[in-house]
């Protein structure tokens, strides 16, 4: 059940696992409709309660239903950068701008977003700065700051020696474009940057575009607890479930509203674009947006196995599959996939692998563990993986497993203690429907795309 008390809205779910083989799921559904009911509630709260609301969407361009046993065709996603140039820059016009980006901005035909704004006519590009992993996403390390080659221009580094944009990095700029691909989840850092670049630019009233772009594990899965106020940071900008359910432009809108920002924000959006797509829906090329974050099928799984990766073991990282594997070198990868398949969690299976990471957690060492195999994305709850391994670990391994009680990836120090205390997994996950139920209808109000 899901109420707003707000709105008197109700959301009653009735569901059996009776048929046909008994092991149904009835958490994609639900979390479907929740999404469109908080949308809905949204709409119809008292105006006070939601004065921060941004302006209605237009509706997106729908497509001729098709005959029967046709698919239906999905025109090519425009994202934010794509519309900019479309329209010919004119938002920008006459404007100043400092651009944060790397190597994800680009343009449908592969034009980097720098050498479009480089080269509009009606515009100065005044200066860039690149978040965690830099310009061209391939650091694991603090970035310098640096030259771009091509344009001449300075680029300032925010994961260096600051994580905020400086007086003088900001000097002669009075507009600051967003241009970047997250990746759905609460400890992917690029949100944070684009949350500390919003408060530098409310404090000097600078303007902020973000350039919108597809979350690409979709738009409408919420999972994980909310994080405790302790575990705030760059790896939680804000309170907020592991996987949030929401654009980079969608998250900019919250950010601007819940932390109370004040920063003269803009989105530009995608007009396409569907909450129930994936990356692969967008007709998109993939760019990995950074080092170890190569594949959709490795997005899909990181909400829960970049969730547990501050504890001892190896998440794949120096491997050619990061996050589709995890190990040690105390790990016995045929008791753990035997475990971790006799809980028949759905959408995912994992086998026993050997490997030896060339570089971070176990570098050189020969680690055993599991692969996991996606079989069924749709009913994968890639946060309940994640606590599965965890409670599989502490419990087959006790004396070697170190999962950290205020672990900040988890964020929620309530989530840590059942999992050491050897609570059921599927209990840890069902104890998380009320957090994510009030994130369902905190987000409501920032949605840019109503739910389809």
């Amino acid at each position: 059940m899901w109420i707003d008390p707000a709105t008197s809205t109700y959301v009653v779910v009735m569901a059996n696992r009776v048929h046909p083989e008994g092991k149904g799921d009835a958490v994609p559904l639900r979390a479907r409709l929740a999404t469109i009911a908080a949308a809905a509630a949204a709409e119809a709260a008292p105006t006070v309660a939601y004065a921060a609301r941004p302006p209605k969407p237009v509706a997106r361009t729908t497509v001729a239903s098709p005959r029967a046993g046709e698919a239906t065709p999905r025109a090519p996603v425009l994202t934010g950068i794509d519309v900019l140039r479309a329209e010919g820059f004119t938002r920008l016009a006459g404007a100043k701008v400092a651009l944060l980006t790397n190597h994800t901005g680009i343009a449908r035909d592969g034009t980097s977003t720098i050498d479009l704004l480089h080269a509009a006519k009606n515009l100065t590009l005044v200066a860039l700065f690149s978040p965690e992993h830099g310009i061209r996403g391939t650091l694991d390390e603090k970035v310098p700051s640096g030259k771009d080659e091509k344009t001449g221009l300075a680029i300032h580094s925010l994961y260096g020696e600051t994580r905020r944009p400086t007086a003088e990095m900001l000097a002669g700029v009075d507009t600051i474009v967003v241009d970047l691909q997250d990746i759905g989840v609460r400890f992917y850092t690029y949100a944070s940057t684009m949350g500390l670049v919003l408060e530098e630019a409310a404090r000097r009233g600078l303007a902020v575009v973000v350039l919108d772009r597809p979350n690409p594990v979709d738009g409408w899965r919420i999972e994980g607890p909310i994080s405790d106020e302790t575990a705030l940071g760059f790896t939680s900008y804000l309170r907020m479930p592991i996987r949030h359910g929401l654009t980079i432009g969608e998250l900019a809108q919250l950010f601007n509203g819940e932390r109370k920002i004040g920063a003269k924000l803009s989105v530009v959006r995608m007009p396409r674009w569907r909450r129930d797509w994936w990356f692969d829906d967008t007709g998109a090329p993939w760019i990995n947006p950074s080092p170890n974050m190569r594949s959709l099928t490795q997005a899909t799984l990181y909400p829960g196995i970049g969730a547990i990766e501050f504890s001892n073991i190896s998440v794949g990282r120096g491997t050619n599959t990061p996050f589709e594997q995890i190990g040690a070198p105390w790990i016995d990868g045929l008791v753990l996939a035997a475990a971790l398949n006799a809980r028949d969690i759905p959408g995912v299976r994992a086998y026993p692998v050997r490997f030896t990471p060339a570089s971070s957690v176990y570098a050189g060492q020969a680690c055993g563990g599991v692969s996991f195999i996606v079989t069924d994305r749709e009913a994968l709850r890639p946060t309940r993986l994640g606590v599965e391994v965890a409670s599989a670990l502490a419990r087959l391994y006790p004396a070697e497993y170190k999962l950290k009680p205020d672990d900040r990836l988890v964020g929620s120090k309530a989530t840590t203690a059942r999992i050491l205390g050897g609570e059921d997994p599927a209990a840890i996950v069902a104890s998380w429907a009320a957090d994510e139920a009030r994130w369902r209808l905190l987000r409501a109000k920032y949605l840019i795309y109503t739910p389809e």
